[in-house]
C-alpha cells in the first residue's frame, strides 16, 4: 500500500552510518520521487507527517549494495553477445533478479574480447534501470592490456600492448565510448545511448597503459591496477598518474615482499616515500605529463625488460589455463629492489602525497584466505570495497553440478567453488555479495555496519556517487536492503518499494 501523501517513514530500525556505526533513528523518504528525505525539513516546509510507516522491528536498514566487479549472473555472461535483443533480455534479467541478494547497484564487467565484439556489447552497458530492478552503472572493463603472465583465464591470444598509449584504448573500445557526462548517473532507463564508460583494468607495467593512465582519469574514468606484475615503483607510479582503485586485490598479481611490497604494499604507502623523494618521479610544472610518462616508460622497459611486454615471451608452463581472478600457482615474488627503484631513490625526487588507492576483496574464502583479507582491513579500512567477480552461474537457487560457461568449456559447481571440467583450476566465484559481507565479519572481526560500509559508501565513493548511492544522506536514491543482525537479507526496496522479500 503506497502512502497517500508520499511521504514513508522507516522506523523500529538501526541505520548503518558512513562511520560504520549502527544508529536507532527514523529515516523519511518521498516515495513518489524515490529519494532520502530530511526528516525535520521536510516536516516544517510541509507540515505533514508520513501517511505510511513501515516498522522494521529491530532490523538493519541499510544502502543497497553494490558491486562493481560482476562478470554474470542467472545464466548470462556479460561478455557473451548473440543478438541485441538477447542481450537486452539478460541484462534486464541479471538486473531483476540480482535484487534477492541485496544488491541495489552494479557495474557489469567484461573481459578481454576479440575487438570487433567490444562495439556490439559497450553500445548496450551505458546506465540503466526499470522500476524494479538494480541500477546498471556502466562497465568496467579487463583487459585486453594485460599482463600475459598474470591473465588468469583471458584468452592469451587477445591479450596485447597498449603501443600508443591513449590511442591504442581508444581503437579496442571506441573512441565515442572513452567520453563522459556529468549526468552518467541518470536513473531514467530511457536514457539510451549515453556512454556508461566507469572502469578500466590494465597492468600499468604493459607497454602504453602507463601513457594513458592520466587522459583516462582526466576524463573521469576509473583506472585500476589489475593483472599485473608490476613492481613496487611502477605501482606508486600509476598512483601518481591517477590509478584509484586495485583490481581483486592479491588475486593476478606478485605476492608480498618485505623489499618490493608490489601492487599490494599500496595499501601502507609510507609518508617517507612522499615526503621528498620517491621510487619515481612525478610531473612537476616544468615537466610535460607526457614527457614524464614517456620517460619514465621508457626506462622501466629498457631496466626491467622481462616484466613490462604484455605479450612478451613465456615458458609453456606460465600459459595453462586458470581462473579470472588466480594467480599462476608458480608465481613467485618479485626480486626485491629492482634497478629503477634504486635509481631513482638516490635521486630524491619531491613528490606530492600519494593517496592509498581504494581495493577490491573476493571474500569467498576461496580467492583470499581470512587472514589475508584481514590483514588487508586493518592496513587500510577506508579502501576496501567488497565484490563478488561472480561468473554467470551466479544463482543463490542454483543446484551443484555440471554447467555450460564460454568457448565450449564447462563449469563443475560445488557450493560456491567452481572449477574448469576435468581440472582442479578454481575458475572464478559464485559468492553473493550479501554473503561476502557476512564472511567479512567472521574474517576480520569488524561490526556488520563495518563490513555494509564496504559494500555501500566505499564503493560508492570509489566511483564518486556517494550523494546518490551507498549512503543514506538526504536527496539519496532510496535503494534499501534491509538485513537481520546476522545479516542476511529480509528484504530489498528500489525507489523507496519493495520488490523482493524473503517471506
Amino acid at each position: 500500500m503506497s502512502s497517500p501523501n508520499g511521504l514513508v517513514c522507516f522506523t523500529n530500525c538501526l541505520l548503518p552510518q558512513e562511520d560504520g556505526k549502527l544508529v536507532e533513528k527514523d529515516l523519511w523518504i518521498d516515495e513518489q520521487r524515490g529519494v532520502i528525505l530530511d526528516a525535520q525539513r521536510t516536516f516544517y516546509e510541509r507540515k505533514e507527517r508520513p501517511g505510511k510507516i513501515v516498522d522494521l522491528c529491530g532490523n538493519i536498514l541499510s544502502p543497497g549494495l553494490i558491486d562493481i566487479q560482476i562478470n554474470g549472473a542467472y545464466g548470462f555472461d556479460f561478455s557473451v553477445y548473440e543478438d541485441d535483443q538477447a542481450y537486452q533480455n539478460g541484462l534486464k534479467n541479471v538486473a531483476e533478479k540480482i535484487v534477492e541478494t541485496g544488491v541495489t547497484a552494479l557495474v557489469p564487467t567484461l573481459i578481454t574480447q576479440e575487438r570487433s565484439s567490444y562495439p556490439k556489447l559497450l553500445r548496450h552497458l551505458h546506465p540503466q534501470r526499470g522500476e524494479k530492478s538494480a541500477h546498471l552503472l556502466g562497465w568496467h572493463i579487463e583487459g585486453p592490456f594485460l599482463q600475459m603472465a598474470k591473465r588468469g583465464a583471458h584468452n592469451p591470444t587477445l591479450v596485447i600492448s597498449a603501443a600508443g598509449g591513449l590511442k591504442a584504448f581508444e581503437e579496442i573500445y571506441g573512441s565515442e565510448n572513452m567520453g563522459f557526462t556529468e549526468d552518467w548517473l541518470m536513473s531514467d532507463s530511457s536514457e539510451t545511448g549515453r556512454v556508461g564508460v566507469r572502469i578500466i583494468t590494465a597492468a600499468p607495467e604493459v607497454e602504453g597503459v602507463l601513457d594513458a593512465v592520466y587522459e583516462l582519469t582526466k576524463r573521469g574514468i576509473i583506472y585500476s591496477i589489475g593483472h599485473s606484475n608490476a613492481p613496487t615503483d611502477v605501482a606508486s607510479s600509476a598512483m601518481a598518474h591517477g590509478a584509484r582503485l586495485i583490481t581483486h586485490l592479491f588475486n593476478a598479481m606478485p605476492q608480498l615482499h618485505h623489499r618490493d611490497p608490489s601492487i599490494i604494499g599500496l595499501l601502507g604507502a609510507s609518508p617517507h616515500l612522499s615526503s621528498y623523494f620517491s621510487p619515481v618521479s612525478s610531473p612537476t610544472a616544468s615537466t610535460p605529463k607526457s614527457t614524464f610518462r614517456r620517460s619514465l616508460s621508457l626506462k622501466s622497459k629498457s631496466i626491467l625488460p622481462g616484466i613490462f611486454n604484455g605479450s612478451g615471451k613465456e615458458s609453456k608452463k606460465s600459459l595453462k589455463a586458470t581462473s579470472e581472478a588466480f594467480d599462476d600457482s608458480d608465481s613467485p615474488p618479485l626480486s626485491p629492489r629492482s634497478l629503477l627503484y634504486q635509481a631513482a631513490t638516490m635521486a630524491r625526487t619531491p613528490v606530492a602525497t600519494l593517496d592509498r588507492p581504494f581495493y577490491e576483496l573476493i571474500v569467498d574464502g576461496i580467492h583470499s584466505h581470512p587472514n589475508s583479507v584481514r590483514l588487508a582491513y586493518n592496513a587500510h579500512p577506508e579502501g576496501c570495497i567488497l565484490i563478488t567477480d561472480a561468473m554467470k552461474i551466479l544463482d543463490p537457487n542454483l543446484k551443484d553440478g555440471v554447467h555450460e560457461w564460454r568457448d565450449g568449456k564447462r563449469f563443475v559447481k560445488e557450493g560456491i567453488k567452481l572449477y574448469l571440467e576435468g581440472t582442479t583450476t578454481l575458475a572464478g566465484s559464485v559468492v553473493t555479495l550479501d554473503t561476502c559481507v557476512r564472511n567479512f565479519v567472521k574474517f576480520t572481526g569488524c561490526s556488520l555496519g563495518e563490513a555494509i560500509k564496504c559494500a555501500t559508501f566505499n564503493p560508492a565513493r570509489c566511483l564518486g556517487i556517494e550523494h546518490r548511492k551507498g549512503t543514506l544522506r538526504p536527496g539519496a536514491d532510496a535503494d534499501f536492503t534491509v538485513f537481520d543482525k546476522n545479516g542476511d537479507v529480509l528484504s530489498t526496496w528500489i525507489k523507496g518499494k519493495a520488490v523482493w522479500n524473503c517471506s
